[in-house]
């Protein structure tokens, strides 16, 4: 988002966390409801143009929303949602997809409460790993023609009891409605809100063994000494790398691996 839109989405964001600082406030419930919302403004085209029209004034786009919603979902969603149109819009979609990203956040708060937000973050990379891992499950849960039913009974077969069940609501949800998303971009974009909750970086760590707690501990120390930020890892073991460690924290890598090694020395020969 750019200009009005990214701002209007940072203070949606700033009154969701105030929202949440009240621990009456059940955050899951929240990202449910926020979740039903998108679905209706990414279906009824013509709202959303009326909630982001800049001739219309906000107190008027509030009341629409409160009349619509009245009923429908808590006082605290219509008032959330409410304080969203009253704000100023780049175009439509953006209000949907803000609608949508706070539904996720929410989510990502209902798991940092419950002291599993680490847990989430960790179960979003390994089922991306799983999902890149096998054409035929990536294929049955991205299939257009496949019914919503099915996907999520797969779903739930996949992760039900296995996961935690915030991270089973955020599968589902992106698989059911990916919006123009690849999985892979739904669940980068997901990690990137759980980091955003706690101010931490996410480093993606290759391997060609699994790491020890110790070493695992070191790494995120020196990360985080290094960007001056706490860093989470996600770790991905590659027997292809022959040793070392591979690290990218955003559009930096940092490969200290023997295969690259190889790799460069190869090239040196050849060139």
């Amino acid at each position: 988002m750019i200009g009005a839109s990214r701002e209007a989405l940072a203070a949606g964001r700033q009154n969701l966390e105030s929202l949440t600082d009240s621990t009456s406030v059940d955050a899951a419930r929240l990202a449910e409801e926020l979740t039903a919302v998108t679905a209706l403004l990414d279906r009824e085209v013509s709202l959303r143009r009326v909630l982001t029209d800049p001739s219309r004034s906000g107190q008027d786009k509030a009341q629409l929303v409160s009349s619509l919603l009245a009923g429908q979902v808590s006082g605290e969603t219509a008032d959330l949602v409410s304080g969203l149109v009253r704000s100023r819009w780049s175009g439509g979609r953006d209000l949907v997809d803000a609608v949508e990203e706070l539904a996720a956040y929410a989510e990502v708060i209902a798991a940092d409460r419950a002291a599993a937000l680490d847990d989430v973050e960790d179960e979003l990379f390994r089922f991306g790993r799983v999902v890149s891992g096998s054409h035929e499950l990536r294929a049955a849960l991205t299939e257009p023609k496949a019914g919503a039913v099915a996907k999520t009974a797969l779903i739930k077969k996949l992760l039900g009891g296995r996961a935690n069940a915030g991270t089973v609501r955020l599968v589902t949800s992106l698989v059911n409605n990916p919006r123009g998303r690849s999985l892979e971009q739904g669940l980068e974009s997901y990690s990137k809100l759980a980091a955003a909750r706690r101010d931490r970086m996410v480093a993606q760590v290759t391997t060609a063994v699994p790491l020890s707690d110790s070493q695992k501990e070191r790494l995120s120390g020196a990360l985080g000494r290094l960007y001056d930020r706490q860093v989470h890892l996600n770790i991905d073991v590659d027997p292809q790398v022959v040793g070392g460690v591979r690290v990218q924290v955003g559009d930096e890598i940092i490969d200290g691996t023997v295969s690259s090694r190889l790799e460069g020395a190869r090239q040196v020969l050849e060139g």
